[in-house]
């Protein structure tokens, strides 16, 4: 999750929906990344698959790609 925070922000600069009913000069933002929202019961490995990258299409695809990894590996 991304959080974005900044003290001492201008009022002015503000969209003015959130301008509304501020009297002060300056206020502190704070911005965080909405994230799909993913049921603790369907575990680690699917809330994780969420965030990667899809990279292979099959099991085969996978084997090959960690034995290519190994077989750099192992030549250093």
């Amino acid at each position: 999750m991304n959080r974005i925070v900044r003290q001492n922000y201008p009022v002015e600069k503000l969209p003015e929906d959130l301008r509304d009913g501020i009297t002060h000069a300056s206020v502190t933002v704070s911005l965080e990344e909405d994230v799909p929202d993913i049921s603790p019961a369907a575990g680690h490995f699917t809330r994780w698959k969420h965030l990667r990258r899809t990279e292979f299409l099959t099991t085969d695809e996978i084997v090959d790609h960690v034995r290519a990894l190994r077989d750099e590996w192992d030549r250093r």
